[in-house]
């Protein structure tokens, strides 16, 4: 029996390094080849410094170009089993092509979170307005979600407001969060106590809006507060791309440290005593808080930064949109060992209970491989008139840019 080919089609070449989207592109990958999937990777984006290396792995690596009929070419020669888009503006661009030459093959989007909520929630925050979700990214973005036979959503959140808000049937969406390796006593054996551990750290790539939001807030709103009453205490703000803009907030007198890019995140978390995000506004799930979580470090947030991760759980620290609050309470939990120690263990409870990596992807893999896409398809019909209307306009629009191109 010949290997089922899976084609990812990349908005950019994964760094996990840098940011929770990469780290969760190569769970997805190795998802695929556990289930014995031959694997390529295609992008149109240019590598960094920081790409994966995906020579450790039988994964195919493949450059590729906009709106040029050699991918065209490229699927005909491959023809994939299963196409799986990197966010919705990747399905924008080579959707209609897919649907051309592969019309047979399972197409996945890979929302990694719905952007057009982040979006939404970013303008509200800024105007300080109300929350306008049927805004322009919405309609670009559920029209993918409708023109996939999957789509992969991150948080419980969301699909509620998918399948609430905008009525798309459940069938279209798989709730997949991130996929974590168990946390062993062993594990928790090898962690550095409590006693060992000083100061807060802040981590997340910088060409992220919601994390430079956030070091803005930790230093005009957060930090004074937190300083006042810990004085021997230092932030520590790591994080990729960090711009002139972030590297300027450094301030040695205020213990407010610019670190830059840290090569390991878990490690560097791992050493600190508490991971400070008062995240304001953004959506799907954060990674800095699952990689705290797998090296025993609380974590302090806000409803927006927690949301969907902890379930009926309790969390790993301290959430709060009250920021007076927030910094008492950061306070007690520095200071206080029992109960820094009881946020450390919920941390254990939530990555055993909510992303252990067995039950989650077995159950993905079933779902993909007892797939009934013809049935699946004349069910979605709303799906097949978006393929017909949008990816023929899409179709031209990209064509008339090729023979310009030509010219």
């Amino acid at each position: 029996m010949t290997a089922k080919k899976l084609l990812i089609i990349g908005f950019v070449w994964p760094e996990p390094t840098s940011s929770a989207a990469g780290t969760r592109m190569i769970q997805l990958v190795d998802l695929f080849l556990n289930s014995g999937y031959e694997i390529t990777f295609a992008s149109a984006a240019s590598k960094s410094d920081f790409s994966y290396d995906f020579s450790g792995k039988n994964v195919v690596e493949q450059e590729i170009k906009l709106n040029n009929e050699s991918f065209n070419s490229f699927l005909k020669e491959l023809m994939p089993d299963v196409l799986l888009f990197d966010r919705f503006m990747v399905e924008e661009q080579y959707g209609w092509r897919v649907q051309q030459e592969c019309p047979n093959a399972l197409r996945i989007l890979d929302t990694e979170d719905l952007h057009f909520l982040r979006s939404a929630r970013q303008i509200s925050n800024k105007k300080n307005g109300a929350l306008n979700l049927h805004n322009e990214v919405a309609k670009r973005e559920i029209a993918s979600i409708l023109r996939c036979d999957l789509s992969l959503i991150i948080s419980e959140i969301e699909m509620n407001i998918l399948q609430e808000q905008f009525k798309i049937d459940g069938s279209l969406l798989y709730y997949l969060p991130f996929i974590e390796k168990k946390i062993t006593p062993e594990t928790i054996h090898n962690w550095i106590p409590f006693e060992d551990r000083a100061d807060f750290i802040f981590i997340g790539n910088f060409l992220h809006e919601p994390n430079w939001n956030t070091v803005q807030v930790l230093k005009t709103k957060v930090w004074p507060g937190l300083r006042k009453e810990l004085p021997d205490a230092t932030m520590n703000i790591y994080g990729s791309y960090a711009s002139q803009k972030v590297l300027q907030l450094n301030n040695k007198s205020e213990k407010f440290l610019i670190k830059g890019r840290a090569e390991n995140a878990q490690q560097t978390i791992a050493k600190h005593k508490i991971l400070l995000a008062p995240i304001q506004f953004g959506a799907g799930v954060k990674g800095k808080f699952i990689d705290a979580m797998q090296v025993g470090t609380p974590s302090v947030t806000t409803t927006i930064g927690a949301e969907a991760m902890k379930g009926s759980l309790n969390w790993s620290g301290v959430i709060d949109d009250d920021l007076d609050i927030l910094i008492e309470k950061t306070v007690e939990l520095y200071q206080d060992k029992g109960k820094w120690f009881s946020a450390q263990q919920n941390g254990v409870e939530i990555i055993n209970e909510r992303y252990a990596i067995e039950e989650i992807a077995n159950n993905f893999m079933m779902i993909i491989e007892n797939f009934d896409l013809a049935k699946h398809r004349q069910n979605n019909f709303i799906g097949q008139i978006l393929n017909h209307h949008t990816n023929q306009s899409t179709k031209y629009m990209s064509l008339w840019i090729e023979e310009k191109n030509k010219s």
